[in-house]
């Protein structure tokens, strides 16, 4: 469901025992980005936001984030930005990595907001960490749709800090809503989000920050990078323009399919035709 993922089931780490047949098929294995719903996931009609916005009209974001630090009990202050997670609270996620950091996390300052619901050690510590910070961080435990689509909106940055995402969603629905994402290098995180460096930036495609290591000093360095990037609004403003003009339609994925299936014609056809001349 990647291009990034069909590359990294042929090695041991992620094969699981199927690493040498897939490299032996490594020609017939094609990895193809998932799409998303861009009439469900859309910050012009989405019907959970309290105010709808575009990238021309991005004004409508900061009632979304008023709206978000009500709903989760965030002081109301607009000094510090805002990060959000949507995900299931499990070491495959990552999750484990923000505890490690939470309160540096804090001392930035930055507030965080966590919807989800898993491991429930994680689950705990994470309520742990929002009990020692009041009013900067919060957890609620749950599956919630609409709130999910109010923290894509709400937050100033989206966070997957994933140990391996096949393809990964939110983080297309997070450079739709104008949220730049904070992900691993890994999956589908890997080809969908571009790090904002000096040469991407020139290039005009960063839209987001990436980080190697499944690490709490490289997610917190990253975060860091992100934090110093969102108060540089012109360059906040390139990163969230850059994510919101990009095309996540199943209409991409559906060409891929097409275009797949029509190459498989040909092989097929290409046989049969060998094989009528011997």
């Amino acid at each position: 469901v990647s291009p990034r993922y069909a590359e990294e089931i042929q090695t041991e780490a992620f094969g699981y025992g199927f690493a040498g047949l897939l490299r032996w098929r490594r020609d017939d294995l094609r990895g193809i980005l998932n799409g998303i719903d861009t009439k469900v996931w859309n910050p012009a009609s989405d019907p959970y936001l309290p105010r709808h916005y575009e990238f021309a009209h991005l004004k409508g974001k900061e009632a979304c984030k008023a709206m978000l630090r009500q709903r989760f009990g965030l002081t109301a202050e607009t000094s510090s930005p805002l990060l959000g997670a949507v995900c299931r609270i499990t070491q495959q996620k990552g999750l484990d990595l923000l505890l490690e950091i939470g309160d540096e996390i804090a001392m930035m300052p930055a507030q965080f907001v966590v919807l989800g619901t898993g491991d429930k050690g994680l689950e705990a510590a994470l309520s742990s960490l929002a009990d020692r910070h009041p009013g900067q961080f919060s957890v609620r435990i749950g599956f919630d749709d609409g709130l999910a689509h109010l923290v894509e909106a709400g937050a100033d940055m989206f966070l997957m800090p994933s140990r391996f995402e096949p393809c990964g969603l939110n983080q297309m629905y997070s450079l739709r809503y104008g949220t730049p994402p904070i992900v691993r290098d890994t999956g589908g995180l890997a080809d969908t989000v571009i790090d904002c460096n000096e040469a991407t930036l020139a290039e005009g495609t960063a839209n987001g920050f990436v980080f190697g290591d499944a690490t709490s000093e490289a997610l917190l360095q990253t975060i860091r990078r992100a934090v110093s990037a969102w108060h540089d609004k012109a360059l906040w403003h390139t990163l969230q323009r850059n994510g919101m003009v990009l095309d996540f339609s199943w209409s991409n994925a559906a060409d891929a399919y097409i275009a797949t299936y029509a190459d498989l014609s040909v092989k097929r056809a290409k046989k049969k035709s060998a094989a009528r001349t011997r």
